[in-house]
């Protein structure tokens, strides 16, 4: 697997890793290693366009938590909770792409009452969800847009608050 990573330390944003990945399954593959990482309480914001694989490593995620159903996007329900098959924590998985009012509108779902016990990933969530936690994990992945079939997503993990200041993501690209 062709995968970069960088790793140091910039308190108090934590640790920020830069990944080249090149396939949907290496995606689905760095989400499998990611969820070695996650613990209840995690907060992880992907942000990408349409396309960008989200999803895919969400899948990935639910793989190495070893959750109860198929990840699938959320778009049409807003939110999926996938129960841990054992003792780890549950994956919630948010789409809030149609959701618009930040906060308020993220408030039905009651992802502040999920957070201590749950993994969750909130999609699209930039600019909706930071309020629910002062430490989280924020996913970026660009993707080349336009009509391409280019495979080849440049992914960047940065870990925001003290919970990821120590978190060694350059263990990733293993």
């Amino acid at each position: 697997m062709k995968e970069r990573a960088t790793s140091h330390l910039s308190a108090p944003d934590g640790v920020t890793a830069r990944l080249t990945v090149n396939s949907p399954e290496q995606m689905q593959e760095l989400g499998r290693r990611l969820a070695k990482l996650l613990r209840p309480g995690d907060l992880v914001m992907l942000t990408g366009e349409l396309g960008a694989g989200k999803t895919t490593l969400t899948r990935g995620l639910g793989e190495g938590l070893g959750v109860r159903g198929a990840v699938t996007s959320p778009t049409f329900v807003i939110a999926r909770v996938h129960p841990s098959l054992g003792d780890g924590p549950p994956l919630v998985h948010v789409d809030a792409y149609r959701l618009g009012g930040g906060l308020d509108e993220m408030e039905d779902l009651d992802l502040d009452v999920s957070l201590t016990d749950s993994v969750i990933v909130v999609e699209w969530g930039e600019g909706k969800v930071e309020e629910l936690t002062e430490e989280r994990l924020h996913v970026f992945i660009h993707r080349a847009v336009g009509d391409t079939t280019d495979e080849v997503r440049h992914v960047v993990l940065r870990g925001v608050g003290e919970r990821w200041v120590a978190v060694d993501l350059s263990v990733l690209s293993a």
